[in-house]
């Protein structure tokens, strides 16, 4: 790694890099460092052709508590006042539009990203885990779009990125009242694809997942990413034009021929595990 990080752990084996959240906050709270850091730490992830899929989980006994607003306020406080002028707006709106580009970067990445919930998810944290592509939680998890209760609207991507993974009505629900949901109620609505007895056995279950996941071939992998993004707000047969345009490069790739030639001769194909796309 080229680069150190306060409010973040950084381990990466056999294709998959795995970041802990570390707070300095309580609950992983994400304060000044949270915020800095993440897009950076985005940036050399993506540009490590090694990593193969990522994934994210919280230390301690929580995934995130949210926005540390105790840590924040001295960033944000004379920009957020009862009446303020157009310049502190805008230094507000660049500021939010900062905090997003984590988020979103993580949306972007072509690799895919793996979300291990345990504990609380609470504001930025369910935000945060909105971004993912796949995301799982243990069973005493609790998840909390909490930001009505605080006076302010989700602003760090949670209402863009959560309708397309649990749809307008349960999203508007979770925004509306602030509450608190569980795990189960999590999986009913699409927001884990699966909950695990302890801890222990989700951490074991998404670093599993991460391998199986990594030891595909990458263009493959990152290609379905690239065309699913694309087709989020596409018409069916756009996003059928696109993956068209893809794959016609796509399979003349050296992996794809060998997946065709082990599928041949009945064996397990040897995939190349490092590439040179810019990722």
């Amino acid at each position: 790694m080229s680069q150190t990080y306060q409010s973040l752990q950084l381990t990466e084996s056999d294709g998959v890099m795995t970041v802990t959240l570390l707070g300095p906050g309580k609950g992983n709270a994400m304060g000044p460092e949270f915020w800095d850091e993440l897009p950076r730490a985005m940036d050399e992830i993506n540009q490590m052709p090694t990593v193969r899929c990522i994934l994210f989980r919280g230390s301690g006994d929580h995934y995130s508590y949210g926005l540390d607003v105790a840590r924040m306020m001295p960033r944000i406080a004379s920009m957020a006042t009862g009446n303020p002028m157009a310049g502190e707006r805008r230094k507000l709106m660049a500021q939010i539009r900062f905090m997003q580009s984590g988020f979103v970067k993580m949306h972007e990445s072509a690799k895919p990203v793996i979300a291990a919930v345990h504990g609380w998810c609470i504001g930025g944290g369910l935000n945060m885990i909105a971004a993912a592509d796949i995301r799982l939680c243990s069973r005493e998890a609790k998840f909390s779009l909490r930001e009505a209760k605080l006076a302010i609207t989700p602003d760090i991507g949670g209402l863009q990125f959560l309708p397309h993974v649990i749809g307008q009505g349960f999203t508007r629900e979770m925004a509306f009242t602030g509450g608190d949901y569980d795990a189960t109620f999590a999986e009913r609505i699409g927001l884990v694809n699966h909950v695990y007895d302890t801890p222990d056995a989700l951490f074991e279950a998404a670093s599993t997942l991460a391998r199986q996941i990594a030891d595909n071939p990458a263009p493959a992998v990152q290609g379905a990413k690239e065309v699913l993004n694309y087709s989020l707000n596409k018409s069916i047969e756009d996003g059928m034009q696109y993956v068209a345009v893809w794959n016609s490069s796509q399979m003349q790739s050296v992996d794809f021929g060998e997946a065709m030639q082990a599928t041949v001769e009945k064996r397990k194909a040897e995939f190349n595990k490092k590439i040179n796309r810019g990722y």
